[in-house]
């Protein structure tokens, strides 16, 4: 039997080529050097000859979030990754350069790729190694044995970073001394080289509005470090002073919007950095931003926001007199944000005599704001000026008021919505007691009819036998 074997076809060998050309353009698209291989999310350079002199970066000059993963090995010629480089892959997660001539890691190489969690940069020639270009990544792992670290304060943070990672198989780093004796790494002892330390003057800072307040940051550390503060989305005026020690911050006029931030002590050196932090607390007068005619929305609410700290009481007024507050008309608070209170006046189906002016007073020890809105919630039954809506479709749960009981007693009015009860229930209990006599009074006739009917029925039968 003559054994044969089918060869490719002209579609099969067609579809080949058109692999080929699309590979090909996407490589000469990323810019993939010769020595690499490149995919839309992986770069892979092993191949040392020709070899690359520069870290791969693409042709366009746009970034790509695609690219999750960088190898390069056997690369002696590479020595440097330097600002903007690794920056084009944003999306980067895994980076590893070994087997390389890598020298030198720029200060700013990795500040874009904040995704970044693995590093290995293992059998390179790194003599030194500065903590900057990576204080800000959340690394899982950063592997750095076999290079010919020099001992010194420089690299002390690599010590404590691997004392703080608690790896279950301690990397063996070393270093050479000034004797030119190899140590270890954990074994690696530098005078004058400790992670710094700071304290702040106040760690609970209040001050009123429209004050100034003063602020001092005192570290120690070897080397000296640097201080700064951290000051994010403060308002008010403020300027530092870190060429001495301790460190000092003045924000003056203070303003409420301040409320409730965080300032920040950050001291640093090229051991590591620490950072402390205390709340800024600012006292102000309650301020009336926002009140609104009344909304049907379950109930009837009267829309308010309320900033003031500490926290205002409210009372409300009605016609310019004291509103006592009820089952039927209360303050709600619905949300609370740092000092600012966003909630309503409810109103439980209020009528025609719920219509008029409401005015909501807040105070604190601090000062106090007033606002007036009209409100209008049914016509006068009757005249013809418009619809009577009916309000009790607006049924639901709330919770109580945040600001506690804002009920006054001197000087009350009483809810006509409470009176209109009462004369609700006086009228369920007439009705009651009427159909109840009406009742009685028919089962009493049915009684007499049935006891005289019976008596008639009997005399008849006697009658017909007599006769």
């Amino acid at each position: 039997m003559v054994s044969w074997r089918r060869r490719p076809g002209p579609g099969l060998a067609r579809l080949w080529g058109l692999c080929c050309l699309v590979l090909g353009c996407w490589r000469g698209a990323l810019g993939c050097p010769a020595s690499c291989r490149c995919s839309s999310w992986r770069i892979w350079c092993s191949e040392p000859v020709p070899g690359i002199t520069s870290f791969p970066v693409p042709q366009r000059s746009t970034e790509d979030d695609n690219v999750t993963e960088i190898y390069i090995a056997n690369q002696r010629k590479l020595e440097s990754i330097n600002d903007n480089e690794v920056g084009f892959y944003v999306g980067l997660k895994n980076l590893t350069v070994v087997d390389s001539g890598l020298r030198f890691v720029s200060r700013q190489a990795f500040v874009k790729n904040i995704n970044l969690q693995y590093i290995n940069l293992s059998r390179n020639k790194l003599s030194s190694l500065s903590k900057k270009p990576f204080r800000h990544l959340g690394l899982s792992d950063l592997i750095l044995v076999d290079n010919p670290f020099k001992c010194s304060c420089e690299i002390m943070w690599i010590k404590k970073f691997q004392e703080t990672k608690f790896y279950t198989e301690a990397q063996d780093i070393y270093c050479v001394d000034d004797s030119n004796k190899r140590i270890a790494l954990m074994d690696m002892k530098v005078p004058n080289c400790d992670l710094p330390s700071a304290n702040l003057s106040n760690y609970n800072i209040t001050v009123v509005e429209g004050k100034s307040i003063t602020l001092y940051c005192d570290t120690t550390g070897g080397p000296p470090p640097n201080v700064s503060w951290v000051l994010t989305n403060l308002v008010s005026n403020h300027e530092s002073d870190t060429s001495k020690n301790p460190a000092s911050l003045t924000i003056k006029n203070v303003s409420s919007m301040d409320s409730g931030l965080w300032i920040s002590c950050v001291a640093e050196n090229i051991v590591g950095e620490v950072q402390t932090s205390a709340e800024l607390t600012v006292f102000f007068a309650p301020n009336i931003t926002f009140i609104e005619s009344p909304t049907p929305d379950h109930h009837w609410c009267i829309p308010f926001t309320v900033k003031g700290n500490p926290k205002p009481t409210l009372q409300w007024f009605y016609e310019g007199a004291i509103l006592n507050e009820s089952e039927y008309i209360c303050t709600k608070i619905h949300v609370i944000n740092q000092s600012e209170y966003h909630g309503c006046l409810q109103l439980d189906n209020p009528t025609h005599l719920n219509n008029g002016a409401y005015t909501l007073l807040a105070k604190n020890e601090y000062g106090e704001d007033e606002k007036r809105v009209d409100a209008h919630f049914m016509s006068v039954p009757g005249d013809g000026s418009g619809p009577i809506v009916d309000p009790d479709v607006y049924e639901y749960e709330t919770t109580p008021n945040d600001l506690g009981d804002t009920t006054n007693n001197s000087n009350q009015i009483t809810s006509p919505d409470v009176s209109n009860k009462e004369n609700e229930d006086s009228i369920t209990v007439y009705v009651v007691v009427g159909i109840a006599a009406l009742v009685c009074t028919g089962l009493v006739i049915m009684l007499i009819i049935l006891k005289f009917g019976r008596h008639s029925k009997f005399g008849m039968k006697e009658r017909g036998r007599r006769k």
